[in-house]
């Protein structure tokens, strides 16, 4: 029995192997309800990949219907005809920043934890263990994401195509993530810097700078899903390549009008004129298979020129705004936390300056009363040279000597004070 190539692609070996010798069979997991509101999900049959096999759990668009799978890149290379570099934007092993590319048959997204395709039939989500850090963070992360669109899916409201409610969710999920990062960052940030305000020491000091570094990698993080969605934003021709569904559409129907061309072509006048044709004159099948591949490609590529005028991306560029607001929000929320961080140092700094010049201070004065001491001690060596004074002789010379030196050291020591705080030497 034949199968459908994309079904042999997407089943995982033993489970191809299965149904290309004993009928269809997929190992899909359907939600109740006929598109899935939770999720079950069975890896218990996958083999560990090799030779460049990744897993994915694909969402199929119709039915939400989940089932993980096997694929390996040049397979996906080949039928969604992506380049290498897009899909090494999803490669577990290496770590690239937030993107989110929109190409001819897929749209391509690399948001946080969410590595995903998205096709105008299908979303294949990685579920490599590598992915972002990988564990069960990353497993819950798929997970809650595959549950999601299941249930919107069966949920749907609007008439949104399915490659726009997967690139919501997966917009949902990296902003919700991001912000329940940020939020957990300020809960932790505030109490530590008003501790450093009260209380500086090596062991805050510590703790704040390793703060400030989850801050600004959280930051570049946010940052990064900004530019993205503002990018988008900006250019209509990368929002109107993302509309896969609607491409898919027009391309159907202009491929059945050139087939109901040629079958009209061949079956109106073939058949009414029976004179014979010069074998010189019919060009060979190998001709006329180049011109009509030549004339499809040539409507494909005009169909394509015209997208960005075509499309309506009212409704795709309003999606874009909600998340960047969103986005934009945590945005600030970093921002704020990153200038109280400053606003702190500022403020331990402005302390250790205060600290540093009443150092100086006391040095002044304690070599001020030093150079007052002194003076004892050049009375002390002229009174104790081995010569004859007659003050010696005067009954209590020697207490009178020791008030007069004792007030001239007392008046010395406030001119110096005087002095110093008339050059603002001490301004407190």
């Amino acid at each position: 029995m034949d199968h459908d190539p994309k079904e042999r692609l997407l089943l995982p070996p033993r489970a191809a192997a299965a149904a290309a010798a004993n009928g269809p069979h997929r190992r899909a997991t359907p939600a109740a309800g006929g598109g899935g509101g939770g999720v079950a999900i069975d890896v218990h049959g996958l083999k560990r990949r090799g030779g460049g096999r990744r897993s994915w759990v694909r969402v199929d668009a119709a039915t939400g219907a989940s089932e993980a799978v096997e694929v390996a890149k040049p397979a996906l290379m080949r039928r969604l005809d992506l380049p290498a570099r897009d899909l090494r934007l999803l490669d577990p092993l290496f770590v690239y920043p937030s993107a989110i590319l929109g190409r001819e048959r897929a749209v391509v997204c690399n948001l946080e934890r969410i590595r995903c395709i998205i096709t105008a039939d299908e979303a294949l989500i990685l579920r490599d263990p590598d992915v972002a850090g990988g564990g069960a963070e990353t497993e819950e992360a798929v997970r809650r994401y595959v549950a999601e669109l299941q249930r919107r899916l069966v949920d749907r409201a609007d008439d949104l195509p399915f490659e726009f409610i997967a690139l919501e969710v997966a917009l949902e999920a990296a902003c919700s993530f991001l912000d329940a990062q940020a939020v957990e960052l300020e809960a932790d940030a505030y109490p530590l810097l008003d501790e450093l305000t009260t209380k500086i020491s090596t062991l805050n000091l510590e703790r704040v700078r390793r703060l400030k570094s989850k801050l600004v990698a959280l930051t570049r993080r946010v940052q990064k899903v900004r530019d993205e969605i503002e990018q988008l934003m900006d250019d209509d021709g990368d929002m109107a390549e993302m509309y896969l569904t609607e491409k898919k559409r027009r391309m159907e129907a202009s491929l059945l009008e050139e087939q109901a061309f040629q079958g009209m072509g061949n079956s109106g006048f073939g058949s009414s004129f029976s004179a014979p044709v010069s074998p010189v004159s019919s060009p060979p099948a190998s001709r006329r298979l180049e011109k009509e591949l030549s004339f499809a490609r040539s409507r494909h590529d005009s169909f394509k020129s015209a997208d960005s005028s075509q499309y309506s991306i009212e409704e795709l560029e309003m999606l874009l705004e909600a998340y960047f607001v969103v986005i934009d929000y945590t945005l600030s929320k970093l921002t704020s936390l990153k200038e109280y961080i400053d606003d702190t140092e500022d403020f331990i700094n402005i302390q250790l300056d205060n600290v540093r010049n009443q150092l100086i201070q006391f040095e002044l004065l304690l070599t001020t009363a030093t150079f007052v001491v002194a003076i004892f001690g050049v009375v002390s060596g002229v009174f104790g040279m081995n010569f004859e004074v007659d003050l010696f002789n005067v009954p209590h010379a020697f207490e009178w000597t020791l008030v007069i030196t004792g007030v001239c050291g007392l008046v010395i020591f406030c001119c110096f004070i005087w002095y110093f705080k008339k050059r603002r030497f001490f301004p407190l």
